[in-house]
C-alpha cells in the first residue's frame, strides 16, 4: 500500500476520483483492521510472555540471583527476559503499523471531504475561465513556489519588487 499515493487528488478527474474514493476506503479500513487484529495478538503474545517470565522467576529465584521475591524485583526481572523484550518490540511494531494503518483511515476521510468540497467548487463555476480551462494542480504548484520564493527571499525581495513596481 501506498499511502501519499493513494492520498492524493487529480483536481481534473473528479469523476475518476469519485469512482475510486469507496473503494480506497474500503481497502484502507480493512488494512486498518487486520492491524488491530494484530495489535490484539501482539499484545496477548506479550502478556504470555510476561506470565512465563513471571512464573520462572517465582520457581526459581535463585536462578536469577534473587534473594527475596517482591513484586518490584519481580517486574524488573520480567524485563530483562530476552523473549519478554522480544515480545515488547513486536508489539511495539504492530502497534505503530496499527496507528499507521489507522491514521491512513482517517486521511481518506479528509479527502472524501475535499472531494466534495471541490465538486461544490466546481458545480459553482469556480474553475470557469473565458476560454482556457482552469488548471488547478498547475495554478496551486506555482502558488506553493512564489510562497517559497518569499519565504526564501524575506523582505529584502519585496522592497525591490516594491521598486520594480514603480
Amino acid at each position: 500500500m501506498n499511502y501519499e499515493k493513494d492520498i492524493e487528488i487529480d483536481g481534473e478527474a473528479l469523476d475518476q476520483e469519485w469512482m475510486g474514493q469507496a473503494a480506497l476506503m474500503l481497502k484502507y479500513a480493512q488494512h486498518s483492521a487486520r492491524m488491530r487484529k494484530l495489535l490484539e495478538e501482539a499484545k496477548q503474545s506479550l502478556d504470555i510472555a510476561k506470565a512465563e517470565a513471571d512464573q520462572k522467576i517465582r520457581s526459581n529465584p535463585d536462578k536469577y540471583g534473587i534473594e527475596k521475591i517482591t513484586e518490584t524485583v519481580v517486574a524488573n526481572t520480567i524485563l530483562n527476559e530476552k523473549y519478554y523484550k522480544q515480545a515488547y518490540t513486536e508489539f511495539l511494531d504492530t502497534k505503530f503499523e496499527s496507528d499507521m494503518a489507522q491514521g491512513a483511515v482517517n486521511a481518506f476521510e479528509h479527502r472524501k471531504s475535499a472531494l466534495e468540497n471541490l465538486v461544490r467548487l466546481y458545480g459553482q463555476q469556480y474553475f470557469a475561465g473565458p476560454a482556457i480551462p482552469y488548471q488547478i494542480n498547475r495554478d496551486w504548484e506555482k502558488k506553493q513556489v512564489k510562497e517559497e520564493a518569499n519565504t526564501l527571499a524575506g523582505k529584502g525581495a519585496e522592497k525591490m519588487m516594491r521598486r520594480m513596481q514603480k
